[in-house]
């Protein structure tokens, strides 16, 4: 799985700081998915991406089998 936050991030010109603040969320976790070196996800954290980005999950998240298309 492939998290495309730091491509919405780039899209909307908000920094790790940015997000942090506006969704409340710690920037370890931030950085941990901006990177692409999450290994795990909360659901609160999920809505809250969603919400800020008002996107949904499948715009947050790639499947590899999806990206390599």
């Amino acid at each position: 799985m492939h998290c495309r936050l730091s491509t919405l991030m780039g899209e909307a010109r908000f920094s790790i700081e940015d997000v942090h603040q506006k969704a409340n969320l710690s920037r370890s976790t931030i950085t941990a998915l901006y990177h692409d070196r999450a290994t795990r996800i909360d659901y609160e954290t999920i809505e809250k991406l969603c919400s800020l980005f008002d996107c949904k999950v499948d715009d947050l998240f790639v499947l590899d089998s999806e990206r390599k298309k």
